[in-house]
């Protein structure tokens, strides 16, 4: 059995590094256009030149995404940023629209192309459809059960690929018009606004300015409001139903949230692939995903519908035992100095957490805090300033400083 590739979201180039560095076997990211995440970030030409040089460096693969729907007018210009993509050396591209990837095959014919979960492939026979076409890889739809992912597996010799970890849309895998409707903006095309997040009420027609909680309740109702998938439990059953790559949602969230998610994914495969008759899962991995923001876990279709379950009907709110509060810059080892980047405020006399890559989290109390000016400060207060403080032991760079809240 092929070891399963474990595949991460890299928003912008920070969180590219992140991931590589904290374990992916490869990362998929947008250019600045024809991607389905307009607000991530995304890559200039410059950054995904640095950022693929970087990827290849430590062997880890990069896909980038072209699966917007397109209209007639994207097709003009689409020709170009393919070749540009290629030239770059572009793992495989992401497309979801026919007519895209037909263009993909006519520009850039040696360019593998992954088809898209927002193409919503549910069955064995879409599947062979799409690899009659010139398809890779499929990103299976996130509506369904392990039975049905092992069927396809069966009936296709294409790659497979599974979201194990990260948001759910209410959509079918996906695809809704919602946020067009409500807010303007084309989900289908990156730009999202989570109207499925928004709380609601009821209005009747004719008696307008009048709400109805939905059940009673004052606060309103969040119906379209999915919980959060999380597979970790169910890895080996996903690999020995033949998936060749498992998929980390969030291109869109923090480097503290992929750097962690990658972490326990990277740890949870390499543990299965070296004894998978006695493979457990480590509770301290489900501890970690709790210490980022995410709403309530779920594991989705994978044992069937979940219904009213997969669903948080109370708050659209998301949960996280600890708070990111800086990245790891440079450690001075005769010193005992570390430089950090800040991301949230912190004090001296403060108790952290540090995680790095290939260390595991240790906990310390700041001493000797000086700003950039290598002056000493109380309280660390200006986001993305350098400060420096003394650690008792060495920690790598891009490590991970966060603390328990209260």
């Amino acid at each position: 059995m092929q070891k399963p590739e474990l595949l991460a979201p890299a928003g912008d180039l920070e969180k590219l590094k992140m991931a590589v560095l904290y374990g992916a076997d490869a990362v998929y990211l947008a250019g600045k256009s024809f991607g389905m995440r307009a607000f991530a970030g995304n890559f200039t030409e410059d950054q995904m030149r640095e950022g693929i040089a970087f990827a290849h460096q430590h062997g880890v693969k990069v896909y980038v995404t072209v699966n917007i729907f397109a209209y007639n007018e994207d097709l003009a210009e689409l020709p170009s940023y393919l070749r540009q993509l290629e030239a770059l050396h572009v793992d495989a591209l992401i497309v979801a629209d026919p007519g895209v990837l037909a263009l993909a095959k006519e520009t850039v014919p040696n360019m593998p192309c992954h088809l898209s979960t927002q193409a919503n492939t549910t069955n064995w026979r879409s599947a062979r459809f799409w690899e009659e076409a010139g398809v890779d890889r499929v990103i299976l739809a996130r509506e369904l059960t392990l039975a049905q992912i092992k069927e396809i597996s069966r009936r296709t010799s294409l790659e497979l690929e599974v979201f194990v970890h990260g948001a759910m849309c209410w959509a079918y895998s996906g695809r809704c018009y919602l946020s067009q409707h409500l807010a303007g903006r084309h989900a289908n095309r990156g730009e999202c606004a989570q109207a499925c997040r928004w709380r609601y009420h009821l209005v009747e027609e004719r008696q307008p300015g009048e709400y109805m909680p939905i059940e009673e309740d004052e606060r309103g109702i969040y119906i379209l409001n999915a919980r959060d998938l999380c597979l970790l439990d169910h890895l080996g059953e996903l690999a020995q139903a033949g998936v060749h790559s498992f998929k980390i949602e969030g291109r869109m969230k923090s480097v503290h949230y992929v750097a962690t998610v990658t972490r326990v994914y990277r740890q949870a495969i390499d543990a299965y692939q070296a004894d998978p008759e006695n493979y457990t899962v480590d509770p301290a991995w489900h501890e970690e995903l709790h210490k980022i923001s995410h709403r309530p876990y779920t594991t989705g279709f994978f044992d069937g519908n979940p219904g009213a379950a997969g669903q948080v009907f109370d708050s659209s709110a998301q949960v996280a035992s600890h708070e990111f509060v800086g990245v790891v810059r440079a450690y001075d080892e005769a010193a005992g100095r570390a430089v950090v980047e800040m991301r949230n405020r912190f004090a001296a006399g403060e108790t952290l957490e540090v995680v790095g890559p290939h260390t595991p989290s240790r906990r310390f109390t700041v001493s000797d805090l000086k700003n950039s000016a290598n002056e000493p400060i109380a309280e660390a207060i200006l986001v993305q300033e350098h400060v420096s403080f003394a650690i008792p032991f060495s920690v790598e760079e891009y490590s991970l400083l966060r603390r328990k809240k209260p």
